[in-house]
């Protein structure tokens, strides 16, 4: 019992931050949306929606820049490796800014194949266009601050994380408010803003990482490097992760293009069911979060037991926190629809689709718990794996179901991706412990 409570103590400081900080992201897009609609015209209100947009799908790439450290980061904890610790920081940050040092340099091509890709209206293209080329400068801060996050997650201090993500989305509505009105940028001045903070945040998460962790980072990397920090295994758990970023944006750019082909109204449908998964990844995410830093400590200790219970308190606060999730889906559909929207076609539209919503949850969670766990165990391959043969099911399910099924076609072939996510990655970790 006494141990139970420990694990459960150490899972809820990584995942409540977590769960603050992962609700604080999006607000960076929303604030400066929230700004452009207050200044006259919808094309602005476009236009910092695309820019946004535009640099969200390639940072999103990069993901495993904050991913793959927090796994190594988490065993260098465990094992009390101050050398490695310091390693993986040095050697990931020059990573991060090779790659965005390379972004921003081939910003004019990246610029047009991303407008070309959206297709927006010539005004709101234009404006887009000047927006991303002004925000990719911060390129560099955003990566090495991903970077910086996933390290401090390794490290257990998820808290500290939540604080530079949240420093950051505040600091940016500020600016951009001073930007527009107190100088007159107009829309210029929600870019600059967006700039000024992330490179601000950057600056703030270089100055925590000295006062809380010098005593790491002083550490010489020739005095102990780790063969798990080894460049083999380096390169894998980050390849492993960066291809599986390509297998999930496929399934979620197919998801949408699908919706927005068969009508406005299903596209509508779609919109306003995803972000009620996304909700709901909020608090998969924070737990799964958990799954890296705690089991990758353990691992790193090379203490099994307690990575096995530590895997059985995630799954058990993940069903904990998805029943309620679920519940309120299958019971109170025509409410949270209307919370959501106020076009009563489309809340109609959606209540045939209310059980896929309820549904999704169930069949996702352990995808979530999975990811964080195999992060943590450094077991990349395995995530790649399971998504790999999740996307093949969603694609021939999708092209073999009758097209009559309409949306509940692309729907059931959801459901099936997320799924053999959850089975693949669960026979994957059975026969680990074999």
């Amino acid at each position: 019992m006494r141990l139970t409570a420990r694990y459960d103590r150490e899972i809820a400081a990584i995942t409540l931050p977590a769960i603050a900080a992962n609700v604080a992201e999006p607000l960076l897009g929303l604030a400066d949306t929230a700004i452009a609609g207050h200044l006259g015209s919808e094309v602005f209100i476009g236009a910092a929606t695309v820019g946004a947009m535009l640099l969200s799908v390639i940072y999103w790439h990069f993901g495993f820049l904050r991913m793959g450290t927090s796994g190594i980061t988490a065993q260098a904890f465990g094992a009390g490796d101050h050398a490695t610790l310091a390693a993986i920081l040095k050697r990931t940050v020059r990573l991060a800014l090779a790659l965005a040092l390379l972004v921003v340099a081939l910003q004019s091509p990246l610029r047009r194949l991303a407008l070309w890709v959206v297709g927006p209206g010539e005004a709101v293209g234009r404006l887009a266009g000047t927006y991303f080329d002004i925000v990719v400068w911060g390129a560099p801060a955003v990566l090495m601050t991903m970077v910086v996050k996933g390290w401090l997650l390794g490290m257990q201090d998820a808290r500290a994380a939540m604080t530079i993500s949240i420093g950051v989305n505040v600091l940016n509505v500020l600016v951009s408010l001073v930007a527009v009105y107190a100088f007159n940028m107009g829309f210029t001045g929600i870019a600059v803003g967006t700039l000024a903070a992330v490179w601000t945040g950057l600056a703030y998460s270089c100055a925590l990482l000295w006062r809380k962790y010098r005593h790491v980072l002083r550490a010489s990397e020739r005095g102990g490097a780790a063969p798990r920090l080894s460049m083999g295994v380096y390169i894998k758990t980050n390849g492993d992760i960066f291809v599986r970023s390509f297998f999930m944006m496929a399934v979620t750019l197919f998801f949408t293009s699908a919706g927005a082909r068969a009508s406005d109204t299903i596209l509508a449908v779609n919109s306003l069911m995803t972000q009620l998964f996304l909700l709901y990844s909020y608090l998969m995410d924070g737990i799964a979060f958990a799954g890296e830093a705690v089991v990758g400590k353990y691992q790193g200790r090379r203490d099994t037991r307690a990575v096995s219970d530590t895997i059985k308190r995630l799954f058990f606060w993940a069903t904990l926190g998805t029943i309620p999730v679920v519940a309120a889906y299958a019971l109170l559909p025509h409410p949270i629809y209307s919370l959501l929207t106020d076009v009563d076609t489309v809340v109609e539209a959606a209540m045939d689709y209310r059980w896929w919503c309820a549904v999704v949850p169930v069949v996702g969670m352990a995808a979530f718990v999975w990811d964080g766990v195999f992060v943590g165990l450094t077991r990349t391959r395995g995530m790649l794996l399971a998504v790999v043969l999740a996307a093949a099911t969603f694609f021939a399910l999708f092209f073999t179901l009758p097209a009559s099924w309409g949306n509940h076609r692309l729907w059931t072939a959801f459901i099936a991706f997320l799924s053999m996510r959850s089975l693949v990655q669960t026979v994957l970790y059975v026969g680990l412990r074999r």
